[in-house]
């Protein structure tokens, strides 16, 4: 995998606007997708910060870090986050591992 910075580019636009449109659509990177689908709010806005990718423990596996602001619901004070993949590949990709934390001042 050459051009993992395309991969993961790639990746964390797709994650975040179906994320933010439609949780359930996230379905086929996770083995379980119950989690996501059960957060207690109706919407979800994420502005990406910053993209950290590099390849991780195998050819056909990345790394990648996001940080960024969201808002829920009818918030108007943007909260800050981070969150890291770990991406497979494997007939496409799929998120192995997945950390997300709200960053509190």
């Amino acid at each position: 995998m050459s051009d993992y910075i395309s991969v993961a580019s790639e990746f964390v636009q797709y994650y975040y606007q179906t994320f933010d449109s439609d949780r359930r659509g996230l379905a086929p990177l996770y083995n379980i997708v119950e989690k996501l689908a059960s957060l207690p709010f109706a919407r979800v806005a994420h502005k990406i910060t910053t993209i950290d990718a590099q390849p991780s423990i195998s050819e056909n596996a990345i790394v990648i870090t996001v940080t960024g602001q969201l808002l829920v619901d009818d918030e108007t004070k943007p909260q800050q986050y981070t969150q890291m993949f770990q991406l497979v590949q494997d007939n496409g990709f799929y998120i192995f591992n997945d950390m997300f934390r709200l960053n509190y001042a």
